[in-house]
């Protein structure tokens, strides 16, 4: 064995020893608790027809983009989808990236720049924190929604400053106080971006556009792959900030183009979104009857959450593990969050709730949890 083989091994097996080595798992036929396809657009055959449709109707479109979009990989069909996509969100202009990873590893290590500052909520997306960390900015994090933390970081600020958030958090499924962050963006002459992965659906539009917060946002990330059910990812916000993106994102100008199969997909599920106010009200009844159903215990408690994701805080990676297990042999699937993919001490259940989930169904994991909480 190689030195660098050594290596691997010894950190495989420090993951093994704290039980929180990683592994692949295929699909299965458990009831879905865990994905993000929270209006079913993945399994919709509605949208699967119509992305057929769309794709035979663009007989002439390649299998592949062929390149970036900088050289041969661009078409006036995904230029007229992220204006469109734009507009539907009312935001001045998009740019179109290829996952929700590449759009904030792209924002954040180009617009921030040496002297400037990025201050960042502690719970912020992954891909954030790896973007940031790629800027030559200052970088602060603030307590979880707490404003006055903010403001301290704030008073500290040099440079441009970006306060980062996301409207609904993906491991807490709450979220955050956005009209007064702005107060304190303003104050400060901040910009505020805010991550709409997973409000873009729960939120019809998303939670900025429901709060009628869209002129006041400096870029908003929006990605594909959850309640949309497809893949990729936009930002919104000025031509000015599309134009520096496209001159200055590594990810964007460095990587080959969407295909026009996954350009086509976007498109259609931005076609079905409108439609589909029925899914939504359901997702929000499913919501409010999980709710209803749970009954915590001690060392158990349920984070507050009104969002699909309701996170049971079990207290430690075993319990979360070995209470997701019984889950899954009850035919419920339900993941486990470990540390330190969150802090210790806060290991969870993280349920994914769905607008196809039946009432019956819905009725079997609660009781399920209950009874395991209560032996």
């Amino acid at each position: 064995m190689n030195p660098a083989e050594e290596f691997i091994k010894a950190k495989l097996d420090e993951r093994l020893s704290n039980g929180t080595y990683r592994k692949l798992k295929p699909e299965s036929a458990l009831i879905d608790f865990c994905s993000n396809d929270y209006l079913g657009f993945a399994r919709s055959p509605v949208l699967k027809k119509w992305i057929e449709e769309e794709v035979i109707a663009n007989k002439h479109a390649l299998n592949g983009s062929t390149g970036s979009r900088l050289l041969s990989g661009n078409s006036a069909y995904t230029e007229s989808l992220e204006q469109d996509i734009a507009d539907f969100h009312q935001a001045e202009v998009g740019l179109i990236y290829n996952s929700g990873y590449d759009a904030n590893l792209g924002l954040f290590s180009a617009l921030p720049q040496r002297g400037d500052t990025i201050i960042t909520d502690e719970l912020i997306h992954a891909s954030i924190i790896d973007g940031a960390r790629l800027s030559h900015a200052n970088r602060y994090t603030f307590r979880h929604n707490d404003l006055q933390s903010l403001e301290e970081k704030l008073k500290h600020a040099s440079g441009n400053c970006y306060v980062v958030i996301e409207s609904v958090y993906s491991m807490d499924g709450d979220t955050p106080p956005i009209k007064e962050i702005l107060e304190l963006t303003d104050k400060y002459k901040a910009s505020l971006i805010v991550d709409e992965a997973h409000a873009v659906g729960l939120y019809g539009k998303g939670l900025i556009n429901q709060m009628g917060l869209e002129s006041n946002i400096f870029a908003r990330i929006v990605t594909f792959g959850k309640a949309l059910g497809c893949h990729g990812a936009i930002i919104l916000g000025s031509n000015l900030l599309r134009e520096y993106l496209i001159n200055f994102s590594r990810s964007f100008i460095y990587t080959t183009a969407s295909s026009f199969h996954q350009i086509a997909s976007i498109k259609m599920a931005y076609k079905l979104l409108p439609k589909s106010e029925g899914e939504i009200q359901k997702l929000q009844s499913n919501i409010h009857l999980f709710k209803q159903q749970i009954k915590t215990g001690p060392g158990y408690h349920l984070l507050p959450s009104d969002s699909i994701i309701q996170c049971l805080v079990v207290g430690s990676n075993e319990n979360a593990k070995q209470m997701a297990q019984q889950l899954q042999n009850a035919g419920l699937d339900v993941r486990p969050i470990l540390s330190p993919t969150v802090p210790k001490g806060t290991e969870r259940l993280r349920i994914c709730l769905h607008s196809f989930n039946t009432t019956n169904e819905l009725i079997l994991l609660a009781d399920t949890i209950n009874n395991l909480i209560n032996d």
